[in-house]
This record gives structure tokens, sequence and C-alpha cells, in this order.
């Protein structure tokens, strides 16, 4: 695998500095290891199956690893990043093969000469969401419900225009499905999605996502309708405010008239006491209580809220140590523990480090 991915990338190196000799290869990695122990202490060491990151318990494990190649240039670009770990396992599990543990996989050109528009395709980071499977890159530790349950990646291809003074940023793009590499068996359809982002200042970001299409194979089509809302604000050097909002639906059967509905809300206010120490807390709520997403078999299905508290410590640039207590309180007892009983809520503590180059 390793002989593999190194020619790949000398020959993508090779075909790109033809087109563009200006251009730049950058290789990156990045580690986070973590423990994590959970309060209902499960009977197979799993935490709940909605939980797709820093998802064992009471066991050192890797959360994710991945090295990265970067080539960029005035008017190509291209990003391959090979990956493992439980986030991988868990996110990836439907795909075959070598699929799974590719993190990342796209190219792109700029196609205009004047304005920065890109049309790029591949594997790429999801447009949904301010979270992203990368820890060190998101306030808190662990990820939120929201995040878990909406996609990390996505597979396609997307047009992407930045307006010249750097406030707009307008995106769609054709899609594979709801986080998929390898498109549903039996689904002829592509899924397609839009952003809007606008930034007033350095310090605001306001976001508007969606997604259209379906997860499913045509005898069964249902057709789902996702809105992702959020609004970053950097109150002040030390200070930040995380406010995020998604709503989505789903036909409760091929051609109904009738949806299912699932909203998530969430909150994380960020303080950083200086370079090196940071504290935040995140308060969410996340309502499927017809199971479109998480399907529990519960009377009152989905409904939980969560509250969350971490302290990170960043002794070098590159050195992230985190730790994190958070519990989840549900309607119903979903959360399964050792002997065999059933409770409505989860606490748990979370540690990790990362490491980045």
């Amino acid at each position: 695998m390793k002989k593999i991915l190194s020619g790949m990338l000398v020959l993508l190196a090779l075909q790109l500095k033809a087109q563009d000799s200006t251009g730049s290869l950058t290789i990156s990695g990045y580690a986070e290891a973590y423990y994590q122990y959970d309060f209902n202490q499960p009977a197979d060491n799993n935490r709940p199956g909605f939980i797709y990151s820093h998802n064992r318990h009471n066991e050192f494990n890797l959360n994710l690893g991945f090295i990265k190649a970067n080539y960029s240039a005035a008017r190509v670009r291209a990003n391959m990043a090979l990956g493992t770990g439980t986030y991988m396992n868990a996110n990836y599990a439907a795909e075959p093969g070598v699929l799974k543990n590719i993190l990342e996989a796209n190219v792109g050109i700029k196609i205009s000469k004047q304005k920065n528009l890109w049309i790029d395709a591949g594997i790429m980071p999801s447009h949904i969401g301010f979270e992203s499977a990368i820890s060190k890159d998101c306030w808190n530790l662990t990820r939120s419900l929201l995040a878990d349950n909406s996609p990390y990646f996505e597979t396609g291809a997307k047009i992407t225009y930045n307006s010249d003074n750097g406030k707009w940023l307008f995106s769609g793009m054709a899609l594979n499905g709801w986080q998929r590499i390898k498109r549903v068996d039996a689904n002829s359809l592509m899924s397609w999605g839009t952003q809007v982002q606008f930034k007033p200042s350095g310090k605001v970001l306001l976001n508007y996502s969606t997604f259209i299409g379906t997860d499913k194979p045509d005898s069964v089509r249902l057709s789902r309708f996702f809105h992702n809302i959020y609004g970053i604000f950097n109150i002040t050097d030390q200070f930040g405010i995380t406010a995020g909002f998604d709503i989505g639906t789903e036909e409760k059967f091929s051609g109904s008239d009738k949806k299912n509905t699932w909203y998530s809300p969430v909150l994380i206010l960020k303080y950083a006491f200086n370079s090196k120490w940071a504290i935040a807390g995140r308060v969410e709520h996340y309502n499927d209580k017809n199971g479109a997403i998480i399907a529990t078999g519960s009377p009152n299905g989905f409904q939980t809220t969560g509250y969350s508290l971490n302290l990170d410590h960043s002794p070098f640039k590159n050195v992230l140590f985190r730790m994190e207590i958070r519990n989840l309180s549900s309607k119903d007892e979903i959360f399964s523990k050792r002997n065999g009983s059933v409770t409505n809520n989860s606490p748990f503590l979370t540690s990790s480090l990362a490491v980045s180059f």
C-alpha cells in the first residue's frame, strides 16, 4: 500500500507540475490517540451506534491518523490522504476494499483567469457542518450529535466561487449520496448540495448548506432534504461563540406527501486563557422521534440532550492534549449497561493527545 501511494503521489505531482510549474507539493500528517471511559460500561466496549468518533470504551485507541499530500498551484490543486483509526472504521464501514482508508482524494482546476472560480472532483470534506474529523480543528474534543449524524465527507464534483473581497462563497455540488464514496447499489439518482458563506468581518462567519437526494435504492427511494445553518462569532481574541441548527425531512414512504422530520440545535462557548490553555462548553439537543437518522425502536424515538465541558492544553504548537466530561440524556431508556439493563443517561470521560506535522 505504501509503495502504491508513493507511486501515485509522484505521478500526480509530475502531471500537475507539467501543467503549472509554479506549484508546490506539501506532505503533512496527523495522529490523535484517545482514552474514553463510559460510566455505563457497555459489555462490548462500544459506544452507542450513533457515535462515530471516539467510540470505544475503556481502552487506548487511535481515533484518526493520516498522511496527506497536497499540491497547490495558481490554477491547479489536488489532495490525497490515507487514514486509519476508529473514526475510519465507523464512518467508512459501508465502503468496499481500499476505499475504507481514503480520507481525501480530489483534484481541482481554476476555470477563470480573472475570478476565483474552481471546479473540484473526488472525495472531499463535507460542505455540511462546522466540525470536521480532525479534532484539533474543533472547539470540543468529541463531535456533537449533529456532526456525527451528518456527512463528514462526500464524493462528487463541485463548483465554487469566492468573491474578490473574500466575503462571499457560493458552491454547488453533484454527489454520490449522503456520506458515500460508492453510490448505494440500485440507486440511479445523483444527490445535490449547495453552500453559501458570508464573512462580514474577520471575526464572523455565517453559513447555509443544503443537501437534497436519497440514500436508498430506487425500489424504496425516500427523498431527503436537509438544511445546515451555523454562525461562528469570535467576539474577542479570547472568547468565541458557535451556534448551529440542522433540520431535515425525509419521505415516510416512497412518493408520500408525509415527512419524517429531525432537527438539532447546538451552542458552543470557547474561552482561550492564552496560547496554551483553553476551555469550551457545549449544549445540544437532537430530536428524531421517527427514527429517520437514528432509529432506537423506543416509544419516543431519539430525543436526546447533551452537555459537555473540555479543557485543552497545547504545550507546543503542533501538540494538543484535551480532556472532556460529557453526558447525554435521552427521553427514553436507550443506553445499555454492562448488566444488561438500560438507562436514559450516558455520562463519559474522554482524553486525547493529538500531534500534527
